[in-house]
């Protein structure tokens, strides 16, 4: 569910490189009360007309986009989401600015054929978020939107946040990279205190601040819709890790929370004691990314005895951490006689050789529900390849 540079997935065979998504959603067809939508005209006439009355210049890529999509709606389709991504193109194109999300604002308003908006790295900064926030409150289709990397704002943010207080449609919002900062972010940790709808909220490399980030752990103990919450790359100040110790008092609480980001968190070995102890009680989180952190094999103890217990957990990304070899075998022994939930494990990065690697290669053997571990940048040594283990690759579906 969320933004990542990786991510991993149960039942896949590589990390995904697309965003926390990683995990798109798909939009449901939002049919008009009675049978349905209610015939609209052509969304490339309507956009035409607005930019001549606005004496807008017409952007040929959004011009092209809603070409496409009057052909899908001609042919019947429902539950569309409009992709104007302004980075997954072969071509340089023309990026949406906030003057021109009016217009798009203006388009999908009353179009119940649209439910999904995509226009991640764009430009509509703090000008188009507040069209978009507009757009929350006066389109009732709309279940996903994606704002990612579009210079908005604190002010942005504020505005969006309070939009979502009376929506009662959006399921998922990524907002990751825009920097609302810690003042943005307690208007979206408020917002989750009054929304009972969104499900999925992605706010990684939003310089979130220590504030903010505890109010969204003291809001989530409260908020039972919220399935997935991207924290990543907060701006944290401190040793204490209270952030962290706050998040375990949220998991001891919260039985809803399914996916928890929390890359770059600083999370180090008593912080990550604290979110063992709290899985103890937790029976819903499956997903759990803590990479990017000082965890080093001292705190994977606590995280190892706790999936001997834990059967809700099915995938842990400590990537780019330092567990080295004795943490490596030390998972390797609660995998092999214990644990049964976990289905994808990624160790990325942490300086693991090739003892500790044969040892999750062999924990394998025995534990047949953990399908994918993801290996490398360890450091694979003669012992990585002795032939009693070179049999491991069965078992593995790993890039080397």
């Amino acid at each position: 569910m969320w933004h990542k540079e990786k991510t991993i997935r149960a039942g896949s065979s590589l990390p995904s490189q697309a965003p926390m998504t990683s995990r798109t959603p798909t939009p449901v067809g939002a049919e008009a009360v009675g049978g349905a939508p209610e015939p609209v005209g052509s969304l490339q006439k309507h956009y035409n007309n607005l930019c001549m009355e606005k004496s807008q210049k017409i952007n040929p890529f959004l011009l092209h986009i809603l070409q496409g999509v009057d052909e899908e709606i001609k042919r019947g389709l429902t539950g569309i989401t409009l992709n104007i991504a302004g980075n997954n193109h072969s071509v340089p194109v023309e990026r949406v600015t906030g003057e021109h999300f009016w217009i798009l604002s203006k388009i999908l308003e009353k179009n119940p054929y649209i439910n999904g908006l995509d226009v991640r790295y764009n430009l509509i900064s703090d000008v188009g978020a507040y069209y978009a926030a507009r757009l929350l409150q006066k389109q009732h289709s709309l279940i996903y939107l994606n704002l990612m990397f579009n210079d908005i704002g604190p002010k942005g943010g504020e505005l969006i946040a309070k939009a979502l207080h009376t929506n009662t449609t959006l399921k998922y919002l990524r907002m990751t990279g825009n920097k609302v900062e810690n003042e943005g972010g307690m208007f979206f940790a408020a917002m989750l205190q009054i929304n009972s709808s969104l499900e999925k909220l992605d706010l990684g490399d939003c310089d979130l601040g220590m504030q903010s980030v505890i109010a969204f752990s003291t809001a989530l103990t409260q908020n039972q819709t919220i399935k997935g919450i991207n924290l990543n790359r907060p701006i944290l100040y401190g040793e204490q890790e209270e952030s962290t110790v706050h998040l375990g008092h949220m998991l001891k609480e919260n039985h809803c929370l399914v996916e928890l980001y929390m890359s770059k968190h600083d999370v180090r070995n008593s912080g990550l004691k604290q979110l063992s102890d709290s899985l103890y009680l937790n029976k819903s989180l499956r997903y759990l990314d803590i990479s990017c952190n000082k965890i080093t094999h001292d705190g994977i103890i606590s995280l190892a005895d706790v999936l001997k217990s834990n059967t809700t957990l099915e995938v842990i990304d400590l990537s780019f951490n330092r567990i080295e070899n004795v943490g490596a075998k030390k998972l390797s022994e609660t995998l092999a006689s214990h644990n049964r939930s976990l289905k994808a494990l990624s160790v990325v990065s942490n300086s693991i050789e090739g003892e500790g690697l044969v040892a999750l290669s062999q924990s394998m053997k025995t534990n047949t529900t953990l399908s994918n571990i993801y290996i490398w940048g360890n450091k694979f040594d003669e012992a990585t390849c002795v032939p009693k283990s070179v049999d491991w690759l069965q078992w593995l579906h790993i890039v080397v």
